[in-house]
């Protein structure tokens, strides 16, 4: 392929930024290829946890995954420019600093809030479908709250601290779910009676959650009955005010937030395009994903609009997103190096809506969820997709938001995971620890009763005495199978000498080590054969284990890679108990390295300065250098 091909994928969603990994996986090595993500901003936002900013769960850091990043190491290149205008017949993308040719284009621009016609929505009300959308929320119930306090007049007070939800979808019914949370704080924080606070959802349909099966609708309206939420169904909005919501009936509601999640539509922007669009704003594809007027434009995701059978239409959900731009992508492929292209088909996994932090209900494949295991579920879902576009980087981002750096317990664990402590008093055991490990090292390399026979100072200047560890031929792991080597061999020759004297160490070892914890599983005696098979490779082992003790103490000393010490620490632990080597005490050392990994080392110790070095280092190495955005790729 001699002319170079230009790929671009208009919209960072979560349809866009699959679709570009898709395309760079393939075209990795092929320079032939040139792939371009264009977005207005930097970052990827993940939609699906809006309503935790919006309700003073997580700071806005945990719903941005930047761009440079994800895609560093690959061959995307990424532009943060507003598309001002596409031109279908010249193929090429027109911003105000540039114009970008494509020779397949991918188009992701999402959807946008659907208002339906009601008066005062768009003026009046608040919409949830940006990172923007969710800090203006969140400042204005910060607001309310800071005007009630001092707000005399009962009703206008009232008004204030009613909060409505329109809408009991998923995104309606997750942002209620976090004020039923957030309120109690607030309340709090600014003076309130929390009595006077009043949360209420109001729906069209018959129904919330019409996407579930009724009997998780039926538990997640309970449990919102059971927090105090007002739920009015059949009520359908005909208009709003800065401060009253009138209902179809006639009732009118005093409040001064409405929080509108009551449908989506295509992005405006697909109606200048001269692409066929639905009445609903969504740009018309065929069962490939492609543009029902240009082979070559596909359109993926929210903004995209196919009938599957009769009366399957395209759901405007994460899954569906990720399905469409999986298939553009294959048959952007498949143009390419002429091969067949292959037919959407959805494969949908099943929904699942968080009522706040603590409470979820999930209908995965048929298997119907609530509670803890649903919001397990939720976390490990959104974790498989995190480590899918970022990989270990966004786990641990997501990780620290939603557990580690988690604030007023506001997690289905509750605030265990992220309790902070002072690290400075860890110091003395982590000090005093690695004497310990030191000390057990050095006395295996000199020999026991050497070091027991040796006095004062001495000790360390005695040397290597005949029974240390390091010495050929001093086998002190009391295992059976060495000692059946020994005798097998003894009189044979110079290394016969040596295997049976090795037998009686290990005799004289078995008596030592006192009674274990446990005698030796089957399944770890089994792995030992294997590991340890001979007198000789013992040997090598205990010395191992020797400079490993001895290297983990002078790293607790010193507070150098505390945590990797630490565990190496427990980890050699759980395996002397496995050999049948320890006695009840060392037990001590497990539980004192589990406390040591809770940063032991940044205070008064090297990781202190190493490992913010070590993490701009490694951080620059594996998502990249932060750049300015005006600078292009």
């Amino acid at each position: 392929m001699n002319k170079t091909l230009n790929i671009v994928i208009l919209g960072a969603g979560y349809a866009g930024v699959h679709a570009a990994k898709v395309l760079s996986k393939k075209y990795k090595k092929n320079d032939s290829i040139k792939i371009t993500l264009i977005d207005k901003l930097p970052y990827h936002t993940l939609m699906t946890e809006l309503h935790e900013v919006a309700g003073g769960r997580v700071e806005p850091e945990s719903v941005k995954v930047d761009l440079r990043k994800v895609f560093h190491k690959s061959k995307v290149n990424i532009v943060t420019e507003e598309v001002t205008k596409i031109d279908i017949d010249g193929q090429k993308l027109i911003t105000d600093y540039a114009e970008y040719s494509y020779d397949y284009l991918i188009i992701g621009t999402g959807s946008e809030p659907a208002f339906f016609g009601v008066p005062g929505v768009k003026e009046n009300a608040f919409t949830l479908w940006s990172l923007k959308d969710a800090l203006e929320i969140k400042a204005h119930i910060k607001d309310m709250f800071s005007k009630a306090s001092k707000e005399r007049n009962d009703k206008k007070r009232q008004a204030m601290l009613t909060f409505a939800v329109a809408g009991a979808g998923f995104t309606g019914i997750e942002m209620v779910g976090e004020l039923v949370e957030w309120k109690k704080k607030l309340a709090k924080e600014y003076n309130v009676d929390e009595k006077e606070v009043k949360l209420m959802v109001i729906e069209a349909m018959g129904r919330i959650l019409n996407i579930l099966d009724e009997k998780n609708a039926i538990k997640t309206e309970r449990y919102l009955n059971k927090k105090g939420v007002e739920i009015l169904v059949n009520a359908p909005i005909v208009e709003v005010t800065e401060d009253t919501i009138v209902l179809k009936n006639g009732k009118k509601i005093p409040s001064n937030t409405l929080i509108w999640t009551c449908g989506v539509q295509g992005n405006s922007f697909n109606s200048n395009l001269g692409l066929s669009i639905n009445n609903r704003g969504r740009l018309n594809a065929n069962e490939f994903m492609q543009s029902l007027d240009k082979e070559n434009v596909y359109v993926v995701g929210d903004c995209a609009f196919l009938e599957e059978g009769e009366s399957k239409t395209l759901p405007q959900i994460v899954e569906a997103a990720e399905q469409t731009a999986a298939t553009a992508a294959h048959n952007i492929i498949a143009s390419i190096e002429n091969k067949e292209k292959k037919a959407f088909k959805s494969n949908y996994h099943g929904f699942m809506v968080s009522v706040g932090s603590h409470y979820a209900v999930a209908n995965l494949n048929g298997i119907k969820l609530s509670g803890f295991f649903a919001m397990l579920m939720k976390h490990m879902v959104n974790l498989y997709y995190l480590f899918g576009v970022g990989g270990f980087y966004l786990v641990i981002k997501y990780l620290t938001h939603e557990f580690f750096d988690m604030k007023d317990r506001r997690s289905f664990v509750g605030g265990h995971l992220a309790a902070k402590s002072h690290s400075i008093w860890l110091v003395f055991l982590r000090v005093y620890m690695g004497i310990l490990w030191f000390l057990e090292g050095f006395k295996k390399f000199v020999g026991e009763q050497t070091w027991e026979n040796a006095k004062g100072l001495r000790k360390f200047t005695v040397g290597m005495g005949d029974d240390s560890w390091f010495k050929a031929g001093n086998v002190k792991m009391p295992f059976d199978w060495l000692k059946a080597a020994g005798d097998a061999t003894s009189g044979a020759s110079a290394v016969a000498d040596t295997a049976a004297s090795a037998s009686q160490a290990a005799e004289g070892a078995a008596s030592a080590w006192g009674e274990p914890i446990m005698n030796m599983p089957g399944f770890f005696k089994a792995i030992m054969k294997v590991l340890i098979p001979s007198p000789e490779v013992a040997v090598w082992f205990q010395r191992m284990v020797c400079v490993a003790e001895m290297g983990i103490g002078l790293l607790l000393i010193a507070g150098l890679f505390t945590w990797l010490a630490s565990a190496t620490s427990a980890f050699l632990v759980v395996n002397f108990i496995l050999s049948g080597m320890a006695e009840w005490d060392i037990l001590w050392y497990f539980f004192g390295a589990t406390a040591l990994m809770a940063g032991a080392g940044r205070a008064l110790g090297l990781d202190y300065f190493v490992m913010p070095w070590l993490q701009k280092l490694l951080s620059n190495y594996w998502i990249g250098k932060q750049k300015p955005l005006y600078i292009k790729e």
